[in-house]
């Protein structure tokens, strides 16, 4: 049998994950991203290609990275290794021959075939627990031709399939999607377009407008808010993404995700600027006062 030519640029396979949808999960993590949501602790998802990732504490300085190197891109210096990263292809070869697994490449491409085989694997954990497969990113619609064939095919082989996304893609590629999707779970940042822009980089529009049309069709939903410091942490602007969704039908609930910093020492890795250096998360008590403030609009809050 020939394998299946579709491919998808995927960062990991997340197998017995418990945090994106009901039961047990494989999530399915793609690369690429069209939001640059400045609290972002998945960075390494924002670009489509494979990228070179070097954790610095792990280095030893060792140099056997360095004339392996096919674009000159690494050089010794004080302290480890630097990376020219506009000559950085992403190759890989570095970290294939690293010793102490300093260097590492973010991004692999699977075929569908090559997926389904790994997904089949965890179908017992799946009946077992009520639960499936999950597409995540990044913004996994920005891959289409790969997630509809990852989830005609799940949903042909019967295992239950969600997708997290930030809606920000055409309203047809939804339509198309609705008959392979058993739940949807989507972000939405800011109801205010202005501020969206401000710290995602892009309006909310399609965000908003896509929602409305899962609400049109009744399909199961969960709509989430990352409450982040400075950006929408105020019952104000909690309230005013609640009232956008209270008359969505499907809606399970609303949830708020407290900000955490378990991403930021992935910028340095990548060899990118963390544009909210210093943030810190929100007390619990603060998050509470917003479900408090969300759940009196009348709409269940996680």
């Amino acid at each position: 049998m020939t394998e299946n030519t579709v491919t998808g640029m995927v960062t990991k396979v997340q197998r017995m994950s418990i945090h994106d949808g009901p039961g047990i999960r494989t999530t399915l993590f793609l690369k690429g991203c069209n939001f640059r949501c400045r609290w972002c602790h998945n960075p390494e998802t924002w670009r489509r290609e494979a990228q070179l990732e070097r954790i610095a504490e792990r280095c030893i300085a060792c140099g056997a990275c360095v004339p392996v190197c096919r674009t000159g891109a690494l050089r010794p210096e004080e302290g480890g290794i630097g990376i020219d990263r506009e000559r950085c292809d992403a190759c890989g070869l570095c970290a294939a021959v690293c010793p102490a697994r300093a260097m590492h490449l973010v991004g692999r491409e699977v075929s569908a075939d090559g997926l389904m085989r790994e997904l089949r694997r965890d179908v017992p954990y799946f009946e077992e627990s009520g639960g499936g497969v999950t597409l995540s990113g990044g913004e996994p619609l920005l891959q289409p031709a790969f997630v509809r064939e990852v989830l005609s095919r799940c949903r042909a082989e019967g295992i239950p399939t969600a997708v997290e996304t930030n809606l920000s893609v055409p309203s047809e590629l939804i339509e198309e999607l609705l008959p392979l999707v058993g739940l949807w779970m989507c972000d939405l940042k800011l109801a205010d377009d202005s501020r969206h822009r401000r710290w995602t980089g892009m309006s909310n529009a399609r965000t908003v407008a896509n929602l409305r049309l899962l609400g049109r069709r009744g399909v199961p939903l969960i709509v989430r808010t990352p409450v982040v410091p400075g950006v929408n942490d105020t019952p104000e602007a909690i309230g005013a993404v609640c009232t956008l969704l209270k008359d969505l039908e499907g809606l399970l609930y609303y949830e708020l995700l407290g900000f955490h910093t378990l991403g930021a020492d992935k910028y340095a890795c990548l060899g990118m600027e963390n544009p909210m250096p210093g943030a810190e998360p929100l007390p619990p008590e603060r998050l509470e006062r917003l479900r408090e403030a969300a759940a009196a609009t009348g709409i269940k809050v996680k």
